[in-house]
């Protein structure tokens, strides 16, 4: 839908507060953000309950709020399957990853990996994947911020300009998310995610409990309107992924990416390190889990209200993004749509900010300090290393969302929980709970996955081939099918551990580093509660 709806500038002034208090809040924690301990985890001073909201505030993307609203809107219960592998995948984090990672590392992945292996390759390997991670990730929440802006503010994409409307937008999201990461740093992220949490939930149950008002507060008569008024079987499934065996392995394929990827997607990681105990990275977990179920519960109501009330023919798989600001806009005008404006724009700025400190540790902490340094940088270094990637993330993310604005940016979100479960998950598991997994099985698995889920996506139809590919139907390269690499990148990351250990089996392993590890992990025994500085 192309129309513009609404009224522009109370969108942009609804926006607008939300950017001034976010600042304010930023500034006021600034100064508490000058140690590395600081900068990168907040001095490990956020309780489980406030890290677990900033947590869904970080995993909560535009992706979850507008994607599942809209593919639940066009397609009904297949659609809802995202909510579902997004949630489990929360239960893989929790009685795998949080409690451990928290009571082994200090900043970053690299920090567990690391451990009882050789550090200069190992973190070099972390930190590529958690950049490249965290770059697809950054650039599919930058070019989705552009293609919102044409709904929401009427601000038009004008063909033949280098920086057209769109493009300006991009822009101002890029400058905002470097203006938080440079001087609020974590603590100041983290005030951004619990603000924003906070307002996605609330605006959610507002649609949500208006919707189910409308319809007599009876589940049953919205679902039954949505099949109605759409002429659709919205009730069973099929409908996106149909009885074919390639559309089976597609939904088994990224199922898999999305229940394994969260619990090694690094954005999420780090926020393990912002509370001071393992127990409490556990409660973060619990409270994350209670409140993206309740968002995604919100999901369905929004998404089947959508297909109940909006005008037959309103929405498809074009325009699905648009189900939520426009069901807003048909039940409560102006003013409701320019509060979910706003909320959509502070949703993008807040997993934008997320991803920029992530890269910006990664680089100063594993590359800068522990490969560059040898684990010895200069007192302050760290942090202004950290601080000067910020920027340079920053505008690489501006530029890139620039250029794939208008683009289908769907494979980018795929890529990421792809490389994150193929790269990084295997490698975490295998570190903690494997004496023998030495630095090559670790290498093996980390870029090993890392080259085959690219490849694999790159000769995918979501990159040629199809209607809805990059370079859409007439550029013609697929040859693998399915389109997420997860079913077959994660099991071969897997196995390239397995065999990179065997290769390298001439390497002595380290046990009373593993027996260190091992009892750390489970019990908390000798964990720091914060960081060293540096």
């Amino acid at each position: 839908m192309n129309t513009q709806i609404g009224n522009p500038a109370l969108n942009i002034g609804i926006f607008a507060l939300f950017v001034v208090v976010t600042l304010l809040i930023v500034y006021r924690v600034s100064r508490a953000s000058n140690t590395a301990s600081d900068y990168y985890a907040a001095g490990s001073s956020f309780t489980g309950p406030q890290n677990g909201i900033a947590i869904s505030g970080d995993y909560l993307s535009a992706a979850s709020f507008l994607g599942i609203a809209g593919a639940i809107a066009v397609y009904g219960y297949d659609g809802f399957l995202y909510s579902i592998g997004f949630l489990v995948a929360w239960l893989t984090a929790l009685l795998l990853v949080a409690e451990l990672l928290r009571n082994v590392g200090r900043f970053t992945m690299g920090d567990v990996l690391s451990f009882r292996m050789r550090q200069r390759p190992i973190r070099a390997a972390a930190a590529v994947s958690t950049l490249l991670v965290s770059f697809f990730y950054l650039l599919a929440q930058m070019a989705g911020a552009g293609g919102l802006i044409s709904l929401l503010l009427g601000v038009k994409n004008v063909p033949g300009t280098p920086f057209d409307g769109q493009s300006l937008v991009i822009a101002v999201v890029g400058i905002l998310m470097v203006v938080y990461v440079l001087y609020g740093g974590m603590r100041g992220t983290t005030w951004v995610q619990i603000i924003k949490a906070a307002l996605l939930v609330v605006g959610a149950a507002v649609i949500t409990v208006w919707v189910l008002g409308l319809s007599g507060f009876n589940l049953s008569a919205l679902l039954g309107q949505a099949v109605e008024n759409t002429g659709k079987p919205l009730l069973d499934a099929g409908n996106q992924y149909g009885s074919s065996v390639t559309s089976k392995l597609n939904f088994l394929s990224l199922a898999i990416a999305l229940v394994l990827g969260t619990a090694g997607l690094p954005h999420i990681l780090m926020r393990f390190y912002t509370v001071p105990t393992a127990k409490e990275a556990r409660r973060s977990v619990q409270w994350a889990i209670w409140i993206i179920g309740i968002f995604y519960l919100f999901t369905l109501v929004i998404g089947y209200g959508a297909a109940a009330l909006l005008p037959r023919g309103t929405l498809n798989a074009a325009n699905q993004n648009d189900a939520a600001p426009l069901l807003a806009f048909q039940i409560g005008g102006t003013l409701l749509l320019g509060i979910i404006a706003a909320i959509a724009f502070a949703t993008i700025l807040a997993v934008v900010a997320g991803l920029t400190i992530t890269s910006a540790a990664s680089f100063a902490h594993d590359i800068y300090a522990n490969v560059i340094k040898d684990g010895n940088p200069e007192p302050g270094m760290e942090v202004k290393v950290a601080r000067r990637t910020a920027l340079v993330v920053g505008v690489v993310a501006i530029v890139g969302g620039i250029l794939a604005n208008g683009q289908n940016v769907a494979f980018l979100v795929a890529l990421a929980f792809a490389v994150a479960a193929s790269a990084n998950l295997p490698t975490l598991l295998y570190s903690l709970f494997w004496k023998k997994f030495n630095t090559t099985g670790a290498l093996f698995s980390i870029y090993g996955g890392l080259a085959i889920c690219i490849l694999l996506i790159i000769f995918s139809p979501v990159v040629s081939g199809g209607p809805t590919a990059i370079f859409g139907e007439s550029v013609d390269f697929a040859i693998f099918p399915l389109q997420n690499p997860g079913l077959v990148s994660i099991p071969l990351s897997f196995i390239l551990g397995i065999i990179g250990t065997f290769v390298g089996s001439r390497e002595p392993v380290n046990e009373a580093k593993f027996a260190e590890m091992e009892v750390r992990s489970m019990t908390g025994a000798g964990a720091s509660r914060t960081a060293v500085d540096h």
